[in-house]
């Protein structure tokens, strides 16, 4: 699954200008869904696709700020799939949470190679780093290590490795390939194939869109890249003489991080028009789907778990329900029983998720939305729904809202109906979970990415394991003028006094007992810390 690359991004799907010879050959060999759908931003559809549940049950409603860790508790698909003797691997973007309990070691996954929180160039990757796609600081099975290559390519050649030890230990293996491209920032792409592309003729994608070209040049520079691992990702494969035997499934994350061709539809990433939330499914399976077998049902990242279930064979833990059901019988003609379904989708900015803000909700052939803004905590109350007939209007041009009113009125009956239940998974549905502080943890590193509030004043949700002594370790990115910062650590308050240049500062020793720990943190104004570390010193 790529990062921000759109539906119209594959030569396959009719992109005139970009090179995708491999992800061509993968919708050729591949049996596919063409009403496929997924969230308009990235951690609602990480959410989903490994739970097989709607984001909204897992605790996770956006990308950032504490709303995008999920609840340890959830079952993924990695968990289900090591209970049967899979080896599984993540390789690439995790983003549901950095800190134990919520990592992808503590979540199913036995071997890790990731970035931390939403990307390389984001506020939670080691400072040092310094925004590099090329020779990253990544983190392998919880270790922070230096690499030297392309992220893409890093997190391709560690998969490979990854297959090759669970061939030679006679294991079956569930490897997620998650890069982080073609997500921004742009400044670290490949060169040569960004001259490529900044040589190119790029306008019959850009044509009736406001996006710089050159912008566009490093984004297809990444996704050629990604092209390019895909082919030795086949190779691999075919190499061990499991590529019959191997299902191999691809889709995007949400819709494309420019305005660019997005076939016969509008939108990008951050957006409910089809743009924003379609992506291609394939499935190649050459020992049990046929190559060109296709449906046209409505499905969603929820169907992916429950559709790796059944092809493996793996049965959920008792107790664990999934929203989504496989597509298999779909696409290998088994005569199933199908009715009409709905499929929802929503994501905004803010703690808690607004009812009938920035959604959709469609059936085979309706689809009602509120495009009210996926930035917008809350909806503006005059910005209106609408309805489209996507069987006869796929690129929703023709707004049927006031001539089908019993259509949109059933439509957001259901929506709502919907709402209430997801909300509703358990008690203080939308809380982020609280990371954990003690012997098992004896480090916290607290970030943009995992802190609640705004405005100078910020707290992250903790949960101390172990009573004993701690300190906070402050950093800033470079030599800073600080003025002083409060600290409220449970009912102790200690302040960080003003100081001229400083890149480091350690508060200690804390006394803290086992339980819930709020950590605050305020200024009056200045440049707040960007990283607080808590470190358990010992009893």
């Amino acid at each position: 699954m790529t990062d921000d690359q759109g539906y119209g991004d594959f030569g396959a799907l009719g992109n005139p200008v970009l090179d995708t010879p491999h992800f061509d050959r993968l919708a050729e060999e591949s049996a596919r869904l063409t009403n496929f759908y997924v969230s308009p931003v990235c951690s609602p559809t990480r959410a989903s696709l490994l739970t097989g549940r709607y984001a909204y049950r897992t605790r996770v409603v956006d990308t950032w700020r504490g709303r995008s860790m999920m609840e340890p508790d959830e079952v993924t698909v990695a968990e289900v799939l090591a209970a049967q003797g899979y080896a599984t691997g993540i390789f690439g973007k995790w983003h549901l949470g950095d800190n134990f309990p919520l990592r992808p070691s503590e979540q199913g996954f036995q071997e890790s190679f990731i970035h931390r929180g939403g990307g390389l160039g984001q506020p939670s990757e080691p400072i040092e780093n310094n925004r590099r796609y090329t020779d990253p600081i990544l983190f392998h099975n919880n270790t922070q290590v230096e690499t030297e290559g392309y992220c893409t390519d890093l997190y391709f050649e560690a998969s490979f490795e990854f297959i090759e030890e669970s061939l030679a230990a006679g294991r079956p293996f569930f490897a997620y390939i998650a890069p982080n491209a073609p997500h921004s920032p742009y400044h670290d792409v490949p060169e040569a194939l960004y001259q490529k592309y900044a040589n190119r003729d790029l306008s019959p994608i850009l044509e009736g869109h406001s996006q710089d070209a050159d912008t566009v040049a490093r984004v297809f520079a990444m996704i050629e890249n990604i092209d390019a691992n895909l082919g030795r990702l086949f190779e691999v494969l075919e190499r061990h003489g499991i590529a019959r035997d191997t299902l191999l499934l691809y889709l995007n994350d949400n819709g494309p991080n420019t305005r660019r061709f997005v076939g016969p539809f509008r939108g990008k990433k951050g957006e409910v028009h089809e743009g924003g939330i379609r992506s291609p499914l394939w499935l190649r399976w050459p020992e049990r789907l046929e190559a060109g077998a296709f449906s046209d049902r409505i499905a969603a990242h929820i169907d992916v778990m429950p559709t790796i279930l059944e092809a493996t064979g793996a049965a959920l833990p008792e107790g664990v329900a999934l929203d989504g059901r496989s597509l298999l019988p779909l696409l290998t003609q088994a005569e199933v029983s199908w009715p009409d379904r709905e499929l929802i989708i929503q994501a905004h900015r803010g703690d808690t998720p607004q009812a009938g803000h920035h959604m959709m909700i469609r059936n085979q052939r309706w689809k009602l939305l509120r495009a009210s803004g996926f930035a917008n905590e809350r909806p503006d109350p005059a910005i209106p729904f609408e309805l489209y007939d996507l069987q006869n209007d796929p690129g929703e041009s023709q707004n049927l809202l006031l001539s089908e009113p019993e259509i949109a009125k059933e439509l957001e009956a259901r929506y709502h109906a919907w709402f209430a239940e997801v909300s509703s998974t358990r008690p203080d549905n939308y809380a982020p979970p609280r990371m954990h502080l003690g012997a098992t943890q004896p480090e916290l590193v607290l970030t943009w990415q995992n802190r609640r509030g705004n405005r100078n004043a910020y707290h992250w949700l903790l949960e101390v394991m172990d009573a004993g002594r701690y300190e906070i370790e402050l950093r800033w990115k470079e030599p800073t003028e600080v003025e002083a910062i409060l600290f409220q650590v449970g009912t102790q308050t200690i302040e960080q006094p003003a100081a001229s240049q400083v890149e480091r500062a350690v508060l200690g020793s804390l006394s803290l007992e086992a339980g819930p720990l709020d950590l605050g943190m305020q200024a009056a104004k200045g440049d707040l810390p960007y990283f607080v570390i808590l470190r358990r010193l010992g009893d």
